[in-house]
Parts: structure tokens; sequence; C-alpha cells
């Protein structure tokens, strides 16, 4: 066994496979593509499901690849085991129909035993009791030990109905000092000794809902190899965290912590945790998430902050992540390039995120302490679940750091309460996700499509395959929902943020109302269509009608976006780059990189600039090259999207050049008009626009001037003079406001002066009751404030006020009367309910309403009674 670097394993990987006949592709983006079942993609085979389910034939019948994988299920453990990371590489070797179990099991034995040179007699297997074939192909056709080949119930691998089968683990012995010590350590034990190196999935059945088990027609292979796992082995490391592609962030957090790895289990788990984390967002980052409160933003904000929360306990209180995106770059350079190119901005969202964290976690631990506080003053000492949440889920506590932060002061949290909040959340989540599910899309390989035309001007097709709750029919009938192939189609299928083409088709038999074009992973468009009338049949011939309005106004939308992207960059910088895009028949949304607001005069000239290059009625050129080609003449192209040898560019002569596959305009002027509506900022680093075109750019701007004449028709006077006549009712406004205030006032001197006159006295006690002029409660309470003031001794005075069609009451007592058994709140409920209302309030102070004005004279009655009975 000899070492090698990451790089050289997974190198040599994918060097074997590919001399092996597989087609080796570069790892995908985080992101799934056209897959909303997912989060993020958490497994080698996760970009290939639709090769796997038949929905979309593959490149290559063998491919291999080293992929880049987050899971958080077991954030946790994260730093306290050997094995457990959010970030992963799995290399994979796969097959869609081709080779099988013979191949599989020959290939992994061969390229472990020859290519990394693993002592044989270290080496154990796993399979499914019932797969005689795997064994057999494991004793005949390797020269395993057969001592080492272990039955286990739970290697099949199945999640519900569909493809499953089961699998074949490879694991390694690393040896008696790795062990638990127990006699029955071996495979399987959860100590460190026996490491699972490999997993070979043999799918070959397709589970139903009742529970059969048929077998597939296409049998595939899917297999899953650590690469950190592997590296961790050829290093001789006691864990994947000390392996080349780890160790170097740990070596940058410890000099940064001024700790030393190795000294402390508490400051180790730190340090590995920040590792972990350093890696995953980086990736993240990299490949276009941004921190936000949901989905995968969310995953990417709790990584960091868990981070930083560990950083803090090491002692770290400045900004340090930036720094581990070098090392990570570093890392990881030659490999994968994109890191050290977008490393800049990489650092920039990462740092702001850290920086707006630092305030975050005060604020959380501001928070806990008043919680802890509150619970201390009323001797409890068990915190609500739901504020550990909140903790939780704003602040970025884990409910784990609460604990323990409680426990410190012999406290504890609510866990099945915070369970319970946390279960309500995923719910909402589960939820989200279902309600963007697309359309279930049924295996395809066996359906006979036949070749696929794409043509813009045809108006006449042939049907050529309908599915329906994800299984191919030949008929649709009157009220069905589906998705419909056609031979060759004029639609432009939803892509690069513009929405698909809506239409119809019409058959002999029937109608359909086309709601929205999308297409396969592998370029075949499809409608999801109504069926209005009739009856519609595979190899239907079928009249089509595109809805050239919506088609035409879409278009005008996206070329827009190419302009905007063009003046912004003239305008603001060359910095900005297109971070997304939305483009429809109503309106264009355009996401761009920049970490402070666009000006408003930057705002006016990138608007003057696209009209004016609208006004030059030039035409729009496309045309169709090697991406080389297109990039060395200046093409734009979006960062993450996935281009072929040769690629459609569009141009605007002279102005803009962008590699894109959308619907455009013949002719900017076709445009017509482009009005910037909005500009906001959407998370940390990206920046959005939002503007129309055309006849909703008319509308837009008929609706402000409409506006305008009805404001200058209101305000009795012209457009030139609109802004200072705006000016002189604001002064004439306050002014009246103010004069308004000196007459409440004078008025309230007025009423008590009034109302003084009329004091009684009960046994010491002075009281005022009756009604005053007031338009507000407020003025109502200045009222009681003002006589209650006037008193030298214990006083009480019950006011009331009818405003609007209500009754308002005050009662307002000064503490010589509450020392005398006078309660304000008790006074003021009785009042207003003989009133037909309600109130209450404290000893000195209570309000109330009520809807009776014509009982206010038996209402102070009742409180002459009151205030009576209540002297001391």
């Amino acid at each position: 066994m000899k070492y090698m670097s990451g790089k050289e394993i997974r190198r040599k990987y994918l060097d074997f496979f590919v001399k092996n006949g597989h087609l080796e592709l570069p790892s995908a983006s985080l992101i799934p593509k056209d897959d909303p079942s997912l989060l993020m993609i958490g497994a080698g085979m996760a970009p290939f499901k639709a090769y796997f389910t038949g929905k979309m034939k593959p490149p290559c019948t063998r491919i291999t690849t080293s992929q880049r994988c987050v899971r958080t299920g077991d954030i946790e453990n994260v730093g306290h085991t050997a094995r457990h990371h959010t970030f992963f590489e799995m290399l994979g070797n796969f097959s869609f129909g081709d080779y099988f179990k013979y191949d599989a099991i020959r290939w992994a034995w061969q390229f472990l035993t020859e290519e990394l040179d693993l002592p044989k007699d270290k080496l154990w297997a796993t399979i499914y009791p019932d797969d005689e074939e795997a064994y057999k192909i494991w004793t005949t056709e390797t020269d395993i030990n057969p001592d080492h080949i272990v039955k286990l119930d739970d290697n099949f691998w199945e999640i519900g109905s569909g493809p499953c089968g089961p699998d074949s683990e490879i694991f390694i012995d690393l040896g008696e000092e790795r062990g638990c010590g127990s006699p029955t350590c071996g495979v399987g034990c959860d100590c460190d000794r026996f490491l699972e190196i490999w997993n070979l999935v043999f799918t070959q059945f397709d589970r139903t809902e009742d529970g059969k088990y048929n077998p597939l027609v296409h049998k595939n292979i899917d297999t899953g190899c650590g690469l950190e796992r592997v590296a961790s082995v050829l290093q001789n490391k006691p864990s994947n965290f000390e392996t080349d592609l780890m160790f170097p962030i740990i070596e940058y957090a410890s000099k940064v912590a001024g700790v030393e790895y190795g000294k402390n289990k508490e400051t180790d788990v730190s340090l590995k945790v920040i590792a972990d984390h350093a890696r995953s967002i980086s990736f993240m980052v990299m490949d276009g998430i941004l921190p936000s409160n949901e989905g995968r933003g969310y995953v990417l904000r709790r990584l960091l902050r868990r981070a930083v929360r560990h950083a803090r306990t090491l002692g770290i209180q400045e900004k340090f992540l930036a720094g581990a995106v070098d090392v990570v770059a570093e890392i990881y350079s030659g490999v994968y390039d994109e890191l050290t190119n977008r490393k800049d901005y990489i650092k920039k969202v990462i740092t702001l995120e850290e920086e707006r964290f630092a305030t975050t976690l005060n604020q959380g631990m501001e928070l806990l302490n008043a919680e802890i506080e509150s619970l201390k003053a009323e001797n409890k000492t068990v915190l609500d679940g739901e504020v550990g949440f909140k903790l939780y889920d704003t602040y970025g506590f884990p409910w784990e750091l609460t604990d323990e932060i409680l426990h410190e002061n012999n406290m504890t949290l609510d866990k099945d309460s915070f369970d319970k909040a946390m279960e309500q959340q995923r719910t909402r989540a589960r939820n989200a996700r279902g309600e963007n599910k697309r359309m279930d899309i049924p295996d395809l390989r066996d359906s006979n499509i036949g070749e696929l035309k794409i043509d813009e001007n045809a108006r006449q097709a042939k049907i050529v395959c309908i599915w329906k709750n994800a299984q191919i029919t030949d008929a649709l009938k009157d009220g069905d929902e589906a998705g419909v192939i056609l031979d060759v189609t004029p639609f432009y299928a939803e892509g690069g943020g513009q929405e698909g083409d809506i239409g119809s088709l019409k058959s002999d038999m029937g109608s359909a109302t086309v709601i929205d074009t999308k297409k396969l992973p592998d370029g075949t468009v499809y409608n999801i269509v109504h069926v209005t009338e009739g009856s519609l049949h595979t190899g239907d011939a079928v009249e089509i009608t595109v809805d050239m309005t919506n088609k035409l106004a879409s278009a005008r939308n996206h070329t827009a976006t190419h302009l905007l992207q063009a003046a912004l960059k003239r305008v603001v910088g060359d910095h900005i780059n297109q971070a997304g895009s939305f483009v429809n028949a109503d309106h264009l949304r355009f996401d761009f990189s920049s970490f402070e607001p666009i000006t408003d005069e930057q705002l006016a000239e990138v608007e003057a600039m696209v009209n004016a290059e609208i006004l030059t009625g030039q035409d729009v050129n496309i045309s169709f090259m090697k991406q080389d080609e297109a990039k060395e003449m200046g093409a734009m192209a979006l960062f993450g999207e996935k281009y072929g040898d040769i690629v459609r560019v569009v141009t605007v002569p002279g102005f803009s050049m962008e590699l894109c596959g959308g619907s455009h305009v013949k002719n900017v002027g076709q445009i017509g008009m482009f009005k910037i509506v909005s500009e906001t900022g959407v998370a940390a680093g990206v920046r959005r626009i939002e503007a129309l075109t055309g006849k909703a750019a008319i509308d837009y701007m008929n609706n402000k001037a409409k506006l305008l004449s009805e404001a200058v028709s209101t305000l009795k006077t012209n457009e030139t003079n609109l802004l200072d006549k705006i000016n002189t009712v604001l002064t004439e406004n306050k002014e009246m406001k103010q004069e308004l205030t000196k007459v409440q006032a004078a008025r309230a001197k007025a009423d008590s002066q009034k109302l003084l006159m009329g004091l009684e006295e009960y046994n010491g006690v002075n009281v005022i009751v009756g009604k005053v002029q007031a338009a507000t409660m407020d003025e109502l309470r200045n009222s009681a404030d003002l006589i209650c003031s006037k008193y030298e001794k214990a006083g009480v005075v019950v006011l009331g006020a009818v405003i609007g069609d209500k009754v308002n009451f005050v009662v307002k007592a000064n503490k010589d009367a509450v020392a005398r058994g006078i309660h304000a709140g008790k006074i003021v409920k009785e009042v207003a309910q003989v009133a037909g209302g309600n109130g209450g309030g404290r000893p000195d102070m209570a309000q109330a309403g009520a809807k009776q004005a014509e009982k206010l004279p038996e209402a102070f009655d009742k409180a002459h009674q009151i205030i009576q009975a209540q002297i001391k």
C-alpha cells in the first residue's frame, strides 16, 4: 500500500474507468438541475436520476465521475467522528443498461488491489443473503478470502416504490488497534476498525406500490466510493480530517486561534467543524448558492454560522473565513478551477454573512440571557422549546448550545416542544417542495419516439408520445392534463430564465390548450396540455397555434435583458455579472452581482442607454459557432451553465454579445420602450432590476401620466407649477396642524376649568366627573392629565367623550387617591358597562370604549356611586 494524495486517487480512479470504456464527466453543480425533489446533490448518482429512470438517454451507457456532494443529515456528528462530513466527494462508476454485477465487482476488486495496492487480506465484502449471483462472482472472479464475505439483511437498496436492488459493500480492516475490543467486533460494528470504502448497488428490480419486485428490463449499476475515506487509508491517517483534503484548513484555523491540534478533544472538534464547513460553504457559493432563510441558502447560512460559533469557542473574534477560502482553493487547484476563478466573489459573500452573524450572535445571546433571568425570577428551570427553536431558527443556535448554556444555570430545554416546532417547520418545507414538483415523467426509453425536430415556422405536427400521471398512454379525453411530445415543434421551452411558449393544438378529433412548454434534460421539448374538447391520440396530426402575442412579448423582455446587462457593465462597471433572470410576457427580472445599490443617476443613465439602442433599429443577429471562438470574440456566458462545443450566439452589433438559447426579437426596434420600475437587494452581493418593455411599458407610463393629470386637477394647478403647489399645501397643512394643536390645548384648558367648578369632595377625596370635547383618545387622556394635575390632595377624575359614533372613557387617579382605595380600572369597567361597553386598566389610569352615547348621564351617576364605595 503506497501513499497517494487526494488528487492522485481521484485521477487514478477516473483514468481506470475511462480505460474500461467509461465516459468521464465533470462534477455536476451542487444545485440539482430539473429536480425539485432534491435540495442539493448529495450522492454521485443524483445528477443521473433521469438516466436511471429512463426519462432521458445518457450520452454513454458507461459513465464515471468524481461528484461533489453536500449532506447535512448528520451535521451534529461532524467533528465528533472520524468520517462524518457535510461536504465530500463521491467517486462513482455507472452503467445504464450495459454491464452488471460481473464487471462491477471485478473492476472494484481490480482497482482496489492492483491500482491502489490495498492488501487483499484486509478487504471484506458484504452481500444480500439471497444474492447468490453476487456471492458466486465474488468467490470465482476475485481472490478475496471467502471467509471475508458477510451476508447482511440490510444490504438491499430501496426508497419506497421504484427501481431498487441488492448491494455489495467493500470494507477494509484497519487493525485491532482501531477496534472496540469486543469479541464480536466485525464488519458492521460501530467502531472505526472496519471502514466501508465502496458500495456497489445492483438496480435490478422495480418495486410496485403493493410490494412486488418485478425484474427490470434495463438493469443498472450505481456505485459510490468515498474519496476522503480512501485517502485516509492510503495516507495512513486516523480520520478523514488529517488527510491532505482537509488538514491544511485545520492548520490555518489552528494558527488563527493560537491553539495546537491534537492536544485537546474539545478544541479539536471545533477545528474539524471549521475545516468541514469551510469546504462546504466555499463550494456552495462557487455553485451560485447565496445565504438566505430558506432552502439551499438556509443550509449555507447554517453551516457558516456554525463555523463562526465554533471559532468563537476557540477565541477567534475577528473575521477569518475568507482566509479559509484561500486554503480550500489551494487544496483543489487544478481540479476545481472555478474556486480560484471566483475566489474574490466567494470571499466577499462569505465575509458579508460573517459580519452579519457577528451582530446576530450577540442578539441571540441577549435573548437567551433575558429568558434565563425571567425563568430565575419565576423560580422555573425549563425553557420553552418555542424559545429554543427561535434561537435555532432565527439566530442559528443549535439546541445543544442552548441546552449547554441552560445547564450552566441549572436549567434545561423543553426538547419535546422544540422537536414539535422543528417538525412543523419540516412539514412546511415538505409541503413547499411538493407544491413546486414538476409533472412526473415516465420511462420513455421504449416509447419509440424517433427523431424530433425544432422548427419555429412549423404549424403542423404529429403526436409521438403522450403521458398522464407518470404513465404512457395512447389517448387523452376532454378535461385531461398531460404531457405531449410532437415530432416537430415551434414552441420555445422554458429555459435560461424564460417561460415556455403557450398556444393550442387541434386535431380532427379534439383540441387542447398548451399551458406550458418544457424540456427534458436531454433537450427533448414537450408540452403540458389541457384537453378542452374531444380527444387526442398518439399518431394524430395536429394543427399548431403558438400565442404569438405572448411569444413576442417574452422575446421583447428577453432581448431587453441582454441590452440591460450590456448597459450596466458600461455604466456601473465590468464587475457586473448576471446572477439569474426571469422573463415572461409581462415583465423582466434581472439579478446581478453588486455589493452596493445602483444610484438613481446610474439607473437613469442605464435606462436612457437601452432606449437609445432600441431607437437605432438594429437587427438582432443569431449565429452558431464553436464555444472557444465565441468567447474569444467577447461573448458573455452565464456562470454555471453547461454549453456544448457549438453554441448559439445572440448579438446586437456593437452593443451586446451573449451565449443564449432563448427567443429574441428580430430587430431591437420591436422592443418599443424600456422602463425600469425597481432596483432592490435580494441577497448578499446580489441586486435585482425589474423592468417593462413594449405595451406593458407604455401602459405603465400612461398610468403615471393619468396619475399626474389627476394630481394636477385635484390641486387646481398645472404640471409646471405642481411641485410648488405640493410644497405650498404641505406648508399650509403643517401650519394648520400647529394651529389646531393650540386650539385643542385651549379647549382642554377651558373644559378643565369648567369641570373644576363642579368639583365634589367625598370623605377628603376630590372628584370630578363629566363630559368633554375631544377628537381623539390622546386629547381625552391629556384633559384627564391636566385636571388631575390641579389636585393638591387625593383626587380622581372620570371623563367621557363622544368620538365618532362611539363613547370613550378615561379615569385618572393620583397616588393619594389610590392610597385611599381608588382603583381606576374597576371604575372604568363598570362605568363603560352602563353605556354598553367594557374596559379596564391600572389603579391610577384606565380607559374604555362603549356604544351608547345617550347613556352618558347614567354612566356618570354610576361613577359617583363607585368612587364613594371605594374610598377607605
